[in-house]
């Protein structure tokens, strides 16, 4: 691949305004699932030993199946503020788990119901407080309806409708909040209107828990926090059946769009326990093991006969392929768009390489060096409990303008073929270099490029070996990793 010239990174923010043939005249329906740390291997159709997933299975027989796609993070909230904007979350300021978007962001909620769809949010939202008077709650940030968690959430969740004070909703979580975007489905199709739906899943985020009967399942696995993971993906497969199922008694599946996919990698806890596809790597790191997640496409009046894809794909590119089959504009078409458009992957099928490369950040710097907050802390203050704490208080900062030294944190930037990775992944930096070498294979930290094609298990550094090839990608990643810095200041907002 050449060089990519500095002034790709402001073209890659026309790409969602770019028009596009029309599909059909009738407007496809489009429906978001994300699953909340499952893992590329916990399918069956990925070959997992134990995991039961029919539904899933039967989607990757019958769909397009990505078996390349990544999340924009190894974390969850900045994968999440990806989907939402189209946009690396370091740009807002998003970094981390319990770091918030910011409400000047455009979300493709707010273009979708600018449009005319009506859009619904339904579970975890983890990009800021869900409660009314939050400025980035999903009402505000596109959702004509909710009933949302401000973070993870177990059997009997308390959720949020629309911003009023939470309450009990007794029963699995994933077949609850199912159950709510189908009540909402089919309000809307009875309005004549397309629907934006948005299903995150609390599933299967720890601490564990499940049905008797779906726990039950597993008695022959060992591991009692394994056995009620496992059931969490399970009931979520099966409540995503449910609504598929709905989808057809509406006669509207043929023209609804389904996305699936996870918003990071196996927990560090169960590597070597759970089968995650044997990725080097776990959630927190930008190794395969990180951001490598199952990615499933179901649209029958599109994708009429079943495809495997080994395009690499990401969570960033929902956003502006969505806006492109829509023939949809960004309201503010100069603010850069770090995920490009699979319409010719998805459509025509004719896209076999990826026309730029996925950047990868784990920002380092997060809050140390600020000059306040962005958001008031009290309407930054959570309102969910989760097993775990009674609520969450979300954080984002003002950053000043930014400074070459601030290119610290773990990275990567990846094309069809290479991988260049920067900086100590979360393990190596905790344990040291060697350590990591010894669990994950490689030289854990420092620079390495990996030829995914040929390793996709990222045991060999080829960095003295291709060092032309690093430096190429070195200067690729700084001009990115400084349009992300002008961002995170503030430009986009003036």
């Amino acid at each position: 691949m050449k060089p990519l010239p500095p002034s790709l990174f402001a073209v890659l923010g026309l790409l969602a305004a770019i028009p596009a043939a029309g599909i059909e005249a009738r407007r496809p329906n489009i429906v978001l699932l994300m699953a909340d740390d499952q893992a590329w291997g916990e399918t069956g159709y990925n070959g997992h030993p134990h995991v039961q997933t029919p539904v899933l299975d039967e989607m990757a027989r019958t769909g397009l199946r990505l078996d390349r796609f990544y999340a924009a993070s190894p974390v969850c909230s900045p994968t999440r503020a990806s989907v939402m904007t189209g946009r690396h979350a370091n740009r807002s300021g998003a970094f981390a788990p319990n770091y918030s978007t910011r409400p000047e962001e455009i979300t493709l909620a707010q273009i979708l119901r600018t449009a005319g769809y009506r859009t619904g949010h339904f579970g975890k939202w983890h990009l800021g407080a869900v409660k009314k008077e939050s400025p980035v709650n999903p009402g505000r940030m596109g959702f004509d309806e909710y009933l949302s968690h401000d973070n993870f959430f177990e059997m009997n969740p308390p959720l949020s409708r629309n911003g009023a004070p939470p309450e009990i909703h007794p029963g699995e979580s994933s077949e609850i909040i199912v159950a709510e975007a189908e009540q909402f489905a089919r309000r809307v199709q009875g309005e004549g209107k397309p629907f934006f739906i948005v299903i995150w899943f609390g599933s299967p985020h720890g601490p564990y828990s499940g049905t008797a009967e779906d726990v039950g399942r597993y008695a022959a696995v060992p591991n009692e926090d394994l056995r009620r993971r496992y059931a969490e993906i399970t009931a979520m497969d099966r409540a995503i059946g449910q609504f598929r199922r709905t989808l057809r008694g509406l006669h509207v599946a043929d023209h609804t769009l389904v996305w699936f996919n996870s918003d990071n990698g196996l927990p560090r806890e169960h590597k070597g326990e759970s089968f995650d596809g044997g990725w080097r790597g776990a959630k927190g790191e930008v190794y395969e093991g990180g951001i490598r997640v199952p990615g499933l496409i179901e649209w029958p009046a599109v994708v009429r006969q079943p495809r495997r894809s080994a395009v690499p794909g990401v969570t960033s590119d929902i956003f502006p392929t969505v806006l492109d089959l829509l023939q949809l504009r960004s309201p503010r078409p100069e603010r850069p768009i770090d995920g490009l458009s699979l319409r010719a992957l998805i459509v025509e099928g004719t896209m076999r390489e990826r026309p730029a490369p996925i950047g990868f950040w784990r920002y380092a710097a997060q809050g140390e060096r600020n000059n306040g907050r962005w958001i008031d802390a009290e309407l930054a203050r959570g309102t969910t409990p989760t097993t775990r704490n009674p609520a969450i208080d979300f954080l984002n900062f003002k950053h000043p303008i930014a400074r070459t030294s601030d290119f610290e944190g773990e990275a990567a930037w990846t094309d069809n073929r290479f991988k260049l990775h920067v900086g100590e992944g979360r393990r190596a930096a905790a344990k040291g270099a060697k350590a990591a070498k010894g669990a994950q294979g490689g030289s854990g930290g420092g620079v390495e490029l990996f030829d995914l094609l040929a390793d996709p298990y990222e045991r060999s550094n080829l960095a003295e070996a291709h060092p032309e090839v690093v430096q190429r990608m070195t200067r690729e990643l700084h001009a990115w990793q400084r349009s992300v810095e002008r961002s995170l200041s503030g430009a986009d907002y003036r």
